[in-house]
């Protein structure tokens, strides 16, 4: 059996639903009959993983392995058989799935205040026609929701009391 001693992606890019972790020289190597091999782009150079499934989608992509003069040539599904890789690419993709949460817990709350400046704005073009049209109304009432929303604002931030 082979052991994978170091595998660590060169660069991740991902693509819809697939990510693609890209290999480069020192970045990958495996044990064989405590003989280090170390990975070598000549043929294949990136595993795609779909994030859907979980599933290897490139299995027959061909890995060369070198030591000195000598080379291991195998295929992504022959090297998921008869190695270890499946728990190092398990711990790059929980690696890899932490960091695109908190990408989206980032992007959501700068969507959250994008929100909450444009309503703002919307609603400050609201009292202006108000004005403009002389409508008393429309005016009194958004006033009334603008003062209803501040005390709902400054409960939220008092802890609800």
């Amino acid at each position: 059996m082979l052991q994978v001693k170091l595998m660590k992606p060169f660069y991740t890019k991902k693509e819809g639903h697939l990510v693609k972790f890209v290999f480069a020289y020192q970045y990958f190597s495996i044990l064989k009959d405590d003989e280090l091999f170390h990975f070598i782009p000549v043929e294949g150079k990136e595993i795609i993983v779909n994030l859907n499934t979980l599933q290897v989608e490139n299995l027959s992509e061909v890995f060369v392995f070198q030591k000195g003069n000598r080379f291991i040539r195998l295929p992504l599904y022959q090297l998921l058989l008869v190695s270890d890789i499946h728990t190092h690419l398990q711990a790059i993709l929980q690696e890899e799935r932490a960091g695109l949460h908190g990408v989206n817990d980032q992007a959501r709350e700068e969507a959250q205040e994008a929100i909450q400046f444009l309503e703002k704005e919307n609603f400050d073009r609201m009292i202006d026609y108000a004005l403009a049209t002389h409508d008393e109304a429309m005016f009194f009432r958004l006033l009334e929701q603008q003062l209803l929303e501040r005390q709902m604002l400054e409960k939220q931030e008092n802890g609800g009391f």
